[in-house]
């Protein structure tokens, strides 16, 4: 703490490299992923995925190796290129796999072959054999083992996934036993497929709609200052008639019944009088509580709406700022498309390994098989890491603008000043960050996971154990979260570690504890009034616009798929701008906790922050008291109003 006073949160003095032993750990772990990666290629899972292979571990499209024990294996299946499921609707939910026998065939079927006869035919044609490798294509319709090794018929019309060399099912009610198991309401696959046809009808629609979600979004992050104030006073009225008219009602019932000749002559009637009474007791110490904090909140309400305005003009200067959850968004998406061909590829990857009915099964041995866990907790840090790298970004482009006395001085683009910053300094705070969120997290979905397995089978105790682990380390996360981005804000600010950071920006927070909640109650509820605004109004030109399509018979998918889309919009854009109301909060308690507005140590703040200071000062002095949590903020200010 000593060397925390001594350097005054110097901001943008000096910048440093910050945790380089966690930066140099991450490279390692990322090598670790790569390696992974190189591994499953390198035994032949990325051939396997792509070109497919049969039940006796042959990949299609080239010559085999034979595999010890398995007939029909180390075949050379050069001219037959696809993977041919004998019966592909047979789905196993439960290991997710096709329980059938796959073959490699030089052709799928591109119409519906009705009986082992046209089987027959469609091998003479098109030289493509749909049947076991020991069947003859003549032998089809006169051998008695046809029945086992031949696909049930009729065979449904089929065509090649692309890029992965399946011959998939072209009908899709073939699916409708999985399509029931994921959604639930699907009983009979013709409302699944008037469901599907009625997207795939006003996909113009969805995709104009979705647009106007982006735009409203865009639009709300601009004028949100403006109408911040109203907002406020509209939820505080809304707050207040809602608890009053509550408590209200409650007591009016109670009144009504204990006036009723028949209120207690039963047992249940004297019940439910007693419980009245109770609700409308708690109903009335809550009001009361609402009421006061409150009325002690009011004047830290003002400063809510302070700091709205301010967002709004550092989205005015720094614009690029808006487009943050794009390449975010798009960095994530490269990841996790990454992520998931790995874990394709993990799928395939192992020793060929005959199963219980003969087939060919490739599985991992020894220590290889933790591979999977490795790959997980890579899923789960690097994202956190992607998100940690977004709000340092954010908080470093914010700290340039607020420390920075004449606006016109800023750089051409902070938010590239502030990403070369990260990459040349920060990423190590980051990647710490980022495995402290992990370690919380990874626990949690292990005991979700856990949960999921046992439902049903465990008792009521240990369910609600597991329930209130799994809520503490949801809440520990979001904590965590909070303060991680408040680390990276100090960060930004003076180039300290993240543990330095961390320990600093929480003392910040402490004093301004009231600040705080003031800030984070009412500007949450401010932004998830914008949310709702915003899927309010998409979904109405939604219902507007699709009500006046006759071509299909439902639309009710299409509008659900249009109201996600635009709150997944809404809220990306709007916790940008959560986001920076926190960063220019800190900044702001930095400010007046080490300027006082006298000469040489001038506030950095904009003029409406500035105002808000000096009516706070005016009010304390009106009201004759200057101690107090806030009274570093309100020492004698000269020339404030020149900032």
């Amino acid at each position: 703490s000593c060397k925390s006073s001594k350097r005054e949160w110097k901001p943008l003095e000096d910048h440093s490299c910050t945790d380089v032993p966690w930066l140099l750990l991450f490279i390692l772990f990322c090598i670790g992923m790569g390696f992974i990666c190189g591994y499953s290629i390198a035994t032949g899972a990325a051939a396997r995925l792509l070109s497919g292979y049969d039940s006796y571990g042959n990949i299609c499209g080239q010559k085999n190796v034979k595999v010890e024990g398995i007939v029909n294996s180390g075949l050379d299946l050069t001219h037959k290129k696809y993977v041919f499921f004998l019966d592909p609707c047979n789905i196993d939910l439960v290991h997710q796999k096709i329980k059938s026998l796959a073959l490699c065939v030089s052709a799928c079927p591109r119409k519906e072959l009705k009986t082992l006869a046209d089987i027959q035919k469609f091998a003479e044609i098109n030289g493509s054999t749909l049947c076991s490798y020991e069947l003859q294509s003549s032998e089809y319709t006169t051998d008695p083992r046809a029945a086992k090794l031949c696909p049930k018929s009729p065979v449904p019309e089929s065509a090649p996934i692309p890029f992965f060399h399946r011959c998939a099912p072209v009908n899709i009610s073939c699916y409708a036993k999985f399509a029931e198991a994921l959604i639930t309401f699907v009983s009979d696959s013709s409302v699944l497929h008037r469901l599907i046809s009625g997207v795939m009808t006003s996909k113009e629609i969805i995709m104009g709609l979705c647009l106007l979600s982006l735009v409203l979004s865009m639009i709300l992050m601009v004028i949100i200052r403006y109408i911040s104030r109203v907002l406020v006073w509209i939820v505080t009225i809304l707050v207040i008639l809602g608890s009053l008219g509550g408590t209200g009602v409650l007591w009016w019932l109670y009144a009504k019944q204990r006036m009723s000749a028949s209120a207690l002559e039963t047992q249940i009637a004297k019940d439910n009088l007693q419980a009245l009474l109770i609700y409308a007791i708690a109903a009335t110490v809550f009001t009361v509580i609402l009421l006061l904090i409150m009325l002690i909140m009011r004047k830290r309400v003002a400063l809510t709406i302070a700091l709205f305005h301010v967002a709004g003009k550092v989205f005015i200067h720094l614009p690029l700022l808006v487009f943050q959850p794009f390449w975010t968004f798009f960095v994530l998406i490269l990841f996790w498309a990454y992520w998931i061909i790995v874990l394709l590829f993990l799928g395939t990857t192992g020793s060929p390994v005959p199963n219980e009915e003969g087939f060919v099964e490739f599985r991992m041995v020894g220590p290889l098989k933790y591979m999977w866990w490795y790959h997980a907790v890579g899923l789960i840090w690097i994202s956190e890491f992607i998100l940690a790298c977004q709000q340092m970004t954010v908080a470093g482009a914010v700290v340039t603008y607020y420390f920075t006395r004449e606006k016109r001085n800023l750089p051409f683009t902070p938010i590239l000043a502030s990403v070369n910053r990260l990459v040349c300094y920060h990423l190590g705070t980051v990647a710490k960050g980022s495995f402290i969120i992990t370690l919380v997290k990874i626990p949690r979905m292990i005991l979700m996971y856990i949960q999921t397995q046992l439902k049903g089978k465990e008792n009521a105790c240990a369910r609600c154990m597991l329930k209130a682990c799994i809520c503490c380390l949801w809440c520990l996360e979001k904590c965590l979260t909070y303060l991680n981005q408040n680390a990276y804000t100090a960060t930004a600010i003076n180039s300290t570690n993240f543990c330095t950071s961390a320990k600093d920006a929480f003392v910040i927070l402490v004093e301004n504890a009231l600040r705080v909640a003031a800030i984070n109650t009412v500007g949450d509820f401010m932004l998830f009034l914008g949310k709702v605004l915003i899927v309010c109004s998409t979904g109405l030109a939604g219902v507007m616009l699709l009500n006046y399509q006759r071509d299909y018979t439902i639309w009710v998918l299409p509008l659900i798929i249009v109201c996600l889309f635009a709150f997944l919009v809404a809220h990306c854009f709007l916790s940008i701008y959560e986001m920076v109301v926190d960063v220019l909060f800190l900044c702001f308690a930095i400010d007046t906790k080490y300027n006082d507005g006298s000469p040489g140590r001038e506030f950095y703040m904009d003029k409406v922050l500035m105002e808000f200071v000096v009516n706070s000062r005016k009010s304390m002095k009106e009201a004759g008291r200057g101690g107090g949590a806030e009274s570093r903020e309100l020492k004698p200010m000269v020339g404030a109003d020149e900032e």
